[in-house]
């Protein structure tokens, strides 16, 4: 079994997810292979909360040119989790 900080690879911060913890959901890319009861238990162990939903979205890398060199950004994976209404809220998230 993987360890719950393999499977949480670091919280997304833009308005768009900052905006969205006002009203507790909270953003955070995720390994590509990890399904959602799996980041559900991993940020339940992580942070000590109480998971209500988690929304998970596949993000295909982008093709970018520089000259006539073509690459490409990298895939991943976001998962937008919402806690339930008892549980306390992230302080990471809390101090930005």
């Amino acid at each position: 079994m993987r360890s719950p900080y393999d499977v949480i690879v670091k919280p997304v911060i833009s308005e768009k997810s900052m905006s969205g913890a006002e009203h507790r959901k909270y953003t955070f890319h995720v390994a590509r292979d990890a399904g959602k009861t799996e980041i559900k238990k991993a940020l339940e162990e992580i942070f000590d909360i109480d998971i209500a939903k988690v929304n998970v979205m596949n993000y295909r890398g982008k093709l970018k040119r520089m000259g006539r060199n073509v690459g490409r950004r990298p895939s991943f994976k976001k998962a937008i989790v919402t806690l339930a209404e008892g549980s306390k809220e992230i302080e990471f998230f809390q101090s930005l």
